[in-house]
C-alpha cells in the first residue's frame, strides 16, 4: 500500500490531532490547514478508511486512526520530538548524578518520563553474570528473621530476608558471614550458589556449630538473588486517567494485568533498539501501546517500557527513551 503525499499528511494531521484531544478529528477542522475543500478531504478520509488507516466511532462521527493507522504513523510518518529544555534538565539530574548506580538511574529515570507523559513506567532488571561479589552483610531483625544485603563490584546493592529454621546464636551467624566474605568475594554472582556448594559447605562444620540451619539458609537466599529479577513500576494509575480507560470494567481489568507478575515479566525485551507494539501486536492488552527496550550498561542489564494508551504521543515517549539509552552510564 503506497499513500500519497496528500493521504500521508492527512493522515498524519488525524492521528497528532486525536492524539492531543481524544476526540474524532471531522473534514472541516482540517480544510483550512490542507487548503482544500471539505469534500475533497472527506474523499480522502474516505480512501484512507478503506486502507483501514482510519475508522469511524459512530456513522456520524469524524474520523479516529485504526491500529494499522496508528502503525504506518509510526513506521513511515512519524519523526522524533525534539526534547524540550525542561524534560531536559529533569532528566540530567538523574542519569548525572554520580552517587547513583546505574539501577537507580534507570528507575529514576523512568519515574521522572511516566511523570512527564502520565503513561505507566515499567524497569524489570537483573544483574548481569559479569557483576562480582564485592561484599555480604547481614541484619538481624529477631532470633529467626534476618536481612541479607549483597553488594557487587559495579555497585549494584540487592537484599532479601533469611529465615533460620531454628535457635542461631548470633556469633554463629556472624563466623558464618564472615566465612562467606572470605571466600566468595570476587565470584560472578551467578557462580556464587555453586560456589556454596562446592567451597563452603564441605568446610563450614569446622568453623560453625549451627552449619547445618545457617548453611541452608544462607544457600536458599543466594540462589535468589542469582534467579530473581527485580520489577519496578511507576504511575501504574496513569493510564487510568485516560479518557480511554473510563469504564469500571476496563479498569478492573488493567489493574489486575498490572499485579499479575508473571505478565509483567513478559514484557522483557530481546531485541535492540526501541519498539513498538500497538494493541494486538502486545502481550498485555489491546487496548494499549508498550514502548520498550532492552538495556545493558556497567554489567547491568533488563528492559525499560512504558504502557500508554494506542493513542500515545509516539514521537515524544521515542525521544525520552533514547535520551536514557543514550546518556546513562556514559562517562564524562
Amino acid at each position: 500500500m503506497v499513500l500519497t503525499n496528500r493521504q500521508e499528511h492527512l493522515l498524519k494531521l488525524i492521528v497528532e490531532d486525536y492524539i492531543k484531544t481524544a476526540r474524532p478529528v471531522s473534514s472541516k477542522s482540517l480544510c483550512e490547514i490542507m487548503n482544500c475543500s471539505s469534500a475533497t478531504i472527506r474523499a480522502e478520509m474516505s480512501l484512507l478508511e478503506d486502507y483501514n488507516l482510519l475508522e469511524k466511532e459512530h456513522i456520524s462521527s469524524g474520523r479516529v486512526p485504526s491500529e494499522k493507522g496508528y502503525r504506518y504513523y509510526v513506521d513511515h510518518i512519524m519523526q522524533p520530538k525534539e526534547l524540550t529544555g525542561d524534560d531536559m534538565l529533569k532528566l540530567q539530574t538523574i542519569v548525572n548524578n554520580k552517587s547513583l548506580v546505574v539501577s537507580d538511574v534507570i528507575a529514576r529515570s523512568m519515574e521522572i518520563v511516566s511523570q512527564l507523559t502520565n503513561y505507566t513506567a515499567i524497569v524489570l532488571g537483573k544483574t548481569s553474570k559479569d557483576n562480582l561479589i564485592s561484599k555480604v552483610e547481614v541484619i538481624p531483625i529477631d532470633k529467626h528473621n534476618m536481612v541479607a544485603i549483597i553488594v557487587t563490584d559495579k555497585g549494584h546493592v540487592d537484599h532479601k530476608n533469611i529465615y533460620l529454621d531454628g535457635n542461631v546464636e548470633a556469633k554463629e551467624v556472624s563466623k558464618t558471614v564472615d566465612l562467606i566474605n572470605k571466600l566468595i568475594v570476587g565470584t560472578p554472582i551467578d557462580e556464587v550458589s555453586s560456589f556454596l556448594e562446592f567451597q563452603v559447605k564441605p568446610i563450614i562444620s569446622t568453623y560453625v556449630e549451627q552449619h547445618e540451619i545457617l548453611y541452608n539458609a544462607f544457600y536458599n537466599a543466594f540462589n535468589d538473588f542469582t534467579t530473581a529479577e527485580s520489577i519496578k513500576m511507576s504511575g501504574t494509575k496513569n493510564i487510568l486517567m485516560q479518557p480511554e480507560f473510563n469504564d469500571a470494567d476496563k479498569i478492573r481489568d488493567i489493574i489486575s494485568k498490572f499485579e499479575d507478575k508473571e505478565l509483567v515479566k513478559s514484557i522483557e525485551e530481546e531485541d535492540n533498539g526501541i519498539n513498538i507494539y500497538i494493541g494486538s501486536e502486545n502481550n498485555i492488552d489491546d487496548d494499549v501501546t508498550v514502548i520498550k527496550t532492552k538495556y545493558t550498561v556497567n554489567g547491568e542489564e533488563g528492559t525499560i517500557a512504558l504502557i500508554g494508551p494506542k493513542r500515545m504521543e509516539y514521537d515524544r515517549v521515542i525521544t525520552l527513551l533514547n535520551y536514557i539509552m543514550n546518556n546513562i552510564g556514559k562517562e564524562d
